[in-house]
């Protein structure tokens, strides 16, 4: 699909340009939303609110290649805004995304990656939650630099800066904790 074609239609009106958009990207939008939200009914409501905001919002776009950051970043503040309103403050460590006992693929079973998965986790609390939540979106939702930056509203050297200094301070506690079981 040539997104930058797609896009100059969804800004001439086009919907189902506009909802091309969105399915082509279905699945990243809905683990961002559930990263913040951590439940599949606020999750699909901020969705629903991301795609309104969309139609409302396209022909503000300037840079049509930057529509997947320029959507995500909506889609962001509206989780925020959603947990703000409802009072819900959920820090980002807490979050696990596993299925106890689930056998993958290879048919081994998950159990020693939800182990590994909650020691990570662990960990992570022991970040600041602006560093957790930089972290989280480049090792967990691939996101880059640029995205974070324009979803966090804080400069791209400022994410740089978060996660470096995350990944420092994981690294010495890592350290720590290895140390500690032998």
């Amino acid at each position: 699909m040539d997104v930058v074609n797609v896009v100059k239609r969804a800004k001439k009106g086009d919907k189902e340009a506009l909802l091309q958009l969105i399915l082509a990207e279905k699945e990243a939008y809905y683990r961002l939303a559930y990263f913040y939200m951590r439940n599949e009914a606020d999750a699909m409501d901020a969705l629903e609110e991301m795609i309104v905001r969309l139609y409302e919002r396209i022909g503000q776009l300037k840079k049509e290649e930057s529509f997947y950051t320029w959507s995500k970043t909506i889609l962001v503040n509206q989780c925020k805004r959603s947990l703000k309103r409802n009072n819900k403050v959920i820090p980002l460590g807490d979050q696990l995304d596993v299925k106890k006992g689930h056998i993958n693929s290879t048919g081994i079973s998950d159990y020693h990656q939800v182990e590994e998965q909650m020691d990570l986790q662990a960990l992570l609390t022991h970040l600041n939650a602006d560093q957790r939540e930089a972290i989280q979106l480049k090792y967990y939702h691939d996101l880059d630099y640029g995205s974070i930056a324009a979803m966090t509203r804080v400069s791209t050297g400022t994410v740089k800066s978060r996660i470096y200094q995350g990944l420092q301070k994981l690294k010495a506690l890592y350290g720590r904790n290895t140390d500690e079981q032998y």
